[in-house]
């Protein structure tokens, strides 16, 4: 479809509303995608990281376009052509902001690394917060051939002040047979920016992904997370860790799609909730008739840091093979108050005491990121929402 007749289709869409059961807890109203001037990337900024990491390749998204700042050599580490043939081939234009960024998206990166190919850095891109009453399209794209191993680490930054900004961002993974991916995507937008984000990955016979995602900013919108295992033997494993207060509301949308034979999955994800901040974490795993021998596995875990915070978890199964073994849990909890007694009986403050409830609640998810910058960022980060006092 030409972009005319995508932004035909976008318009078409409506858009969702509540009694949607996938909106059902995230609700829109007052949010107008076109009221965003579009193209809204701070021009010469340069937004710290979170990771201080030695990489093989960065990136930075500027107002001007994709400011490659270095790339290995033997890859295709460079700005995305419209004209990619797997552009658009795992997220289509059936749903309302999908369709916005296949309509309106300017800047995009290719990530694409040859048979065989192993990078022992991770390639690193950073997408700023779009400027106060504009939208930015952000397009990722990642093709592992056969064989390669490779780490991508993408980051939305925040911008120096708030900015009541519209992001809307496509991620597409291709990894090819007896290929390894670890992509880790880390949000951290201003908390007045709404932020939706497209996210699927197709994974080949033996092939394995390791996904990290890391959601800490942004106002409210929706991020949707899916894998589908489509050769036999194929392996994803997601993990997934966000902190929300004030006023956010994070809404998480996963699926784990087993289509052939043999194959792996294992969603885990973790947040902890303070103020009058909300979640949702929506979660399903469907086993399609020839995809017998599956092993999935799905669990989400909340901790509510406030009385008023709050949580929805919603484990779904759809199972359309008889050998199988699908198995989920989600939980809502409040902090422990023999937990934060014993911490301030032994002289710590209410929030230090707090912190390190919340290191032990996270650990087991820190510890399933193989890389260790990561696995350390991430867990400064969520210590780090708790103020001190």
């Amino acid at each position: 479809m030409s972009r005319a007749e995508l932004l035909e289709r976008y318009r078409a869409l409506p858009m969702p509303v509540t009694t949607e059961e996938s909106w059902r807890f995230t609700d829109l109203k007052g949010f107008d995608p076109d009221a965003f001037v579009q193209n809204g990337h701070v021009k010469g900024s340069n937004p710290d990281q979170m990771l201080n990491i030695d990489v093989a390749g960065g990136a930075l998204v500027t107002g001007d376009g994709i400011e490659i700042e270095r790339g290995p050599a033997g890859i295709r580490f460079e700005a995305l052509d419209d004209s990619h043939p797997k552009l658009g081939e795992l997220v289509g234009a059936d749903e309302k902001f999908a369709a916005h960024n296949a309509a309106s998206w300017e800047h995009g990166l290719l990530v694409h690394v040859p048979k065989g190919v192993e990078l022992t850095q991770p390639l690193y891109v950073r997408i700023p917060n779009p400027l106060d009453g504009a939208a930015q399209f952000w397009r990722l794209l990642i093709v592992a051939e056969p064989g390669s191993r490779f780490s991508v680490i993408e980051e939305y930054a925040a911008a120096p002040t708030e900015a009541a900004g519209y992001s809307n961002a496509v991620v597409e993974i291709f990894v090819g047979q007896d290929a390894k991916v670890e992509y880790v995507s880390l949000q951290n937008l201003s908390r007045d920016t709404w932020h939706f984000a497209s996210h699927r990955a197709r994974v080949e016979r033996d092939a394995e992904l390791d996904w990290v995602a890391g959601g800490f900013g942004s106002k409210k919108g929706k991020v949707r997370i899916e894998n589908d295992l489509a050769g036999q033997g194929a392996t994803s494993r997601v993990t997934g860790a966000y902190f929300a207060d004030g006023d956010q509301h994070l809404d998480y949308d996963t699926l784990q799609e087993h289509i052939a034979p043999n194959t792996t999955s294992d969603f885990a994800f973790k947040g902890a909730l303070r103020d009058h901040a909300t979640a949702v974490w929506r979660g399903m795993i469907r086993v399609e008739p020839d995809a017998q021998k599956t092993n999935a596995y799905q669990e989400n875990r909340n901790l509510l840091l406030s009385p008023k915070a709050h949580a929805d978890s919603i484990p779904g199964l759809e199972i359309l093979a008889n050998d199988v073994r699908c198995t989920h849990g989600a939980t809502v909890s409040q902090v422990d108050r023999e937990q934060l007694f014993y911490g301030m009986a032994r002289g710590l403050t209410q929030a230090d005491a707090e912190r390190l409830i919340l290191r032990g609640f996270f650990q087991d998810v820190l510890d399933r990121i193989e890389l260790e910058p990561v696995r350390e960022a991430l867990g400064e980060a969520l210590e780090a929402r708790i103020p001190q006092g």
